[in-house]
């Protein structure tokens, strides 16, 4: 967990729209305030990733992602709670959230982290994070701190101080679509 000092520090960054490289429930990512267009658009410039490629949204709880879109499936609800590995659920209808977020077709992917230092920066900053691989786009994927690359933690406007020894899941995120009839389609396992 972090100190109330380091906590202090990555709320500042994020509020003012800075980025951050932290671990996840998955893989090291790269975050910042999900709400930001801007923030979110250095997110994209750090990866050199397309802008039409859209980013996965971390937050805390079912009550916050209930503000980032129009509806929450009984489906979803079903599966948040009975999924045992991070799952990503892809939402038609995402709201409150700059275009660079939301896909063309309106969908925003979602997850809820089982991880604390993750909820502890949601519960801090009370606005969902970006949560995007930490690597140039095409890259290979950092399972721990030492295999993100220097050009992403020179990038970066702060780096977690956390979990720097520590090899993630060997995998990112299930990802489920959910479609507006409310059907589901696995898009990665």
């Amino acid at each position: 967990m972090l100190n109330d000092v380091q906590l202090n520090e990555i709320t500042g960054v994020l509020r003012k729209g800075g980025t951050i490289l932290y671990p996840t429930d998955t893989i090291w990512g790269i975050g910042c305030d999900a709400t930001n267009t801007k923030a979110v658009d250095k997110v994209f410039r750090i990866k050199e990733r397309l802008l039409y490629k859209s980013l996965i949204v971390l937050v805390k709880d079912v009550e916050m992602l209930e503000k980032y879109v129009s509806s929450v499936p009984d489906i979803a609800r079903e599966l948040i709670s009975s999924f045992n590995e991070p799952l990503t659920i892809i939402y038609p209808g995402g709201r409150h959230l700059p275009k660079n977020v939301i896909a063309d077709d309106g969908s925003v992917a979602v997850r809820i982290p089982d991880h604390s230092l993750c909820l502890q920066l949601l519960d801090a900053v009370q606005k969902p994070l970006t949560s995007t691989s930490a690597n140039i786009t095409g890259a290979p994927i950092p399972y721990s701190y030492r295999s993100v690359s220097n050009q992403i933690k020179e990038a970066v406007d702060y780096i977690v101080p956390l979990e720097h020894d520590k090899v993630t899941r060997p995998k990112p995120s299930t990802i489920i679509k959910i479609d507006s009839n409310g059907e589901l389609k696995v898009l990665r396992n």
